[in-house]
């Protein structure tokens, strides 16, 4: 009976060197760690979403979605944790049965471009055959209805177009436009007995003004600009304060008050019924 060891003592080292070896997600988490770095921290600094983080540090790269994917994935977080990508994707691929083949692309070319073309009907072509006849068939049929027909189909052309409108000779006024007039004695006549009106024009300026009533009410009080009117009635008497008499042209009870108002001067003023006095 030989004396020797048994079946499971004579593992090669190389087995036991590869079982110390941290697996992929080990290895990235230790890396992560040792910089310093939070999950978080890694998720927006490779744009990985949170949750892929966290499969492949547990070696989950299910949600990956694929090889391609997972490789690329590996290769950016090992990047942002400083550590050499190459290793970790030798062993993705050692786990995973080899690197994946890449696409060809010329077989795929060479199928779209042998591959047969349907063609519908070419209702374009169609379309412009018929608008040729049609047009066609209408210039034969202008042409054979002869001379009447072009000479009868001008004067409708003709007739059709508006006549010009000779602009229309604006009225001439030599005269030139009176300013408002004033007063007249029919206007004196119309102003009532029983009330007391006035009337404030503005004529050479313009002149604040402010106007009572007999109770005190205000009627107006404000800017009378130049060329401006405006009358007041009341059952007994009116209040006037004019700002700038000597820019105002007064009528009370259908009478022009004639008196000298200097320009610039105030003039507090307050008229009755009757003949026009300054109360």
């Amino acid at each position: 009976m030989s004396i020797g060891n048994s079946p499971e003592d004579e593992r090669p080292f190389e087995d036991d060197r590869e079982d110390a070896r941290p697996s992929i997600g080990r290895a990235l988490q230790q890396a992560r760690i040792a910089a310093g770095l939070t999950v978080d921290d890694v998720s927006s600094a490779t744009r990985v979403r949170l949750p892929i983080v966290h499969a492949i540090e547990a070696d989950d790269f299910g949600p990956c979605g694929g090889d391609v994917y997972a490789r690329g994935h590996i290769r950016t977080l090992a990047k942002a944790v400083h550590l050499d990508p190459g290793p970790l994707l030798a062993q993705y691929d050692a786990d995973h049965g080899g690197r994946p083949a890449p696409t060809p692309a010329a077989p795929l070319f060479e199928a779209e471009r042998i591959r047969p073309e349907r063609r519908g009907p070419n209702w374009t072509a169609a379309m412009v055959a018929a608008i040729v006849a049609v047009v066609g068939f209408v210039g034969f049929t202008a042409f054979k209805g002869g001379d009447g027909d072009s000479e009868a189909k001008t004067q409708v052309a003709e007739g059709s177009k508006p006549a010009p409108k000779s602009p229309s000779p604006t009225p001439k006024n030599d005269k030139p436009e009176d300013p408002e007039p004033e007063p007249s004695d029919s206007a004196i006549a119309a102003a009532p007995q029983d009330k007391v009106t006035v009337q404030i024009r503005a004529a050479d300026g313009k002149s604040w003004i402010s106007v009572k009533d007999h109770n005190g009410m205000r009627l107006f009080d404000g800017l009378l600009k130049e060329g401006e009117t405006k009358t007041f009635q009341d059952s007994e008497k009116i209040n006037l304060v004019l700002g700038d008499a000597g820019a105002i042209d007064l009528y009370v009870n259908g009478k022009k008050i004639e008196d000298d108002f200097r320009p610039g001067a105030v003039e507090r003023l307050t008229y009755t019924k009757g003949d026009p006095q300054v109360g």
